[in-house]
C-alpha cells in the first residue's frame, strides 16, 4: 500500500504541505445528532482562520478533531500529513505539544501565580530552570503582564486571565494556537486586546484558528473567515466578514 500514499501525495501535488487537511469528515452521534457533515477543509501554516456559525454549528467538534478529543465517524483528520487519530498515545502527546490552546473560561491553575502557571506549562514540556527563568518574563511582557507576574488568577481581572492564558498556550513556541471563544466572557476593550495579541502572534509566524461569535471580533481580523451551519462549512472566504 506504500505506493498508493505515494502516488497519492504525487497526484494531489502538494496537498500534504498543509497543516491540516479534514478529508470528507463527519461525526454523527445518532441521527437527529449530526454534529460534522461531511466537511473537508485545509488550513496552510501561517493562516488566520475564523470559524463562525452559531451554536451547535459543528465548530466545537471540529476543534476536537484536531485535538484528537474525539473521533471521527467517517473521514480522516490530518495535521502536517500524520493521521491524527491514528497516533499512540505517546505520539499523540508529542503532537499536541505543537498546539497551544486558549479557551473561554481560561482553565488556569488557580493555586498558582501568572509566573507558575507558565512555568508548569515549560516543566511539563521538559525545559530547564534556566530556560524557564529566561522565557517566561518575555512572555509575560508579550502579552502586557509584567506587573502581574507573582499575582494569583482570581487576583487578576477577566482580560487578565485570558491574556495569561494565551502566554502559556504560545509559551512553548507552538505551530498552531487554538483559541476556542476566547472573548466570550470579556467585556470589548478587553477582548480588543486579546484580539491584537492573538494577530500579534499570527504576525510572527504561527497559525491561527479562533473560534467566536463575535461579529466585531471577526470584521476586525479581517482574514479567512469559515462559515458553518448545521455540521457543514457553507462559506470560506479568504478575506471574510460575519456573514450568516
Amino acid at each position: 500500500m506504500q505506493w498508493f500514499v505515494d502516488f497519492v501525495k504525487i497526484l494531489y501535488n502538494g496537498l500534504y504541505s498543509f497543516m491540516i487537511y479534514f478529508n470528507n469528515v463527519s461525526k454523527i452521534y445518532n441521527k437527529d445528532s449530526v454534529a460534522l457533515d461531511d466537511v473537508t477543509l485545509t488550513v496552510t501554516a501561517g493562516e488566520f482562520v475564523s470559524i463562525v456559525g452559531h451554536s451547535g454549528a459543528g465548530k466545537s467538534t471540529l476543534i476536537k478533531m484536531i485535538l484528537a478529543d474525539d473521533k471521527p465517524s467517517n473521514g480522516t483528520v490530518f495535521f502536517e500529513s500524520v493521521d491524527v487519530h491514528k497516533l499512540k498515545s505517546g505520539d499523540l502527546t508529542k503532537l499536541r505539544r505543537k498546539i497551544g490552546a486558549v479557551f473561554q473560561d481560561f482553565k488556569l491553575l488557580s493555586n498558582k501565580t501568572a509566573y507558575e502557571n507558565i512555568a508548569f506549562a515549560m516543566e511539563a514540556a521538559g525545559k530547564s530552570d534556566e530556560e524557564i527563568a529566561s522565557d517566561v518574563p518575555h512572555v509575560l511582557d508579550l502579552v502586557d503582564l509584567s506587573s502581574r507576574t507573582h499575582h494569583f488568577p482570581n487576583q487578576m481581572s477577566g482580560g487578565e486571565q485570558q491574556r495569561l492564558a494565551i502566554a502559556r498556550a504560545i509559551i512553548n513556541q507552538p505551530e498552531l494556537i487554538i483559541a476556542d471563544e476566547p472573548t466570550g466572557n470579556l467585556d470589548p476593550i478587553n477582548t480588543f486586546e486579546v484580539i491584537q495579541i492573538l494577530k500579534k502572534i499570527n504576525d510572527l509566524g504561527t497559525t491561527v484558528i479562533l473560534t467566536t461569535h463575535n461579529r466585531g471580533v471577526i470584521d476586525s481580523v479581517g482574514k479567512r473567515v469559515i462559515t458553518m451551519e448545521k455540521g457543514k462549512i457553507i462559506r470560506d472566504d479568504k478575506d471574510g466578514k460575519y456573514i450568516i
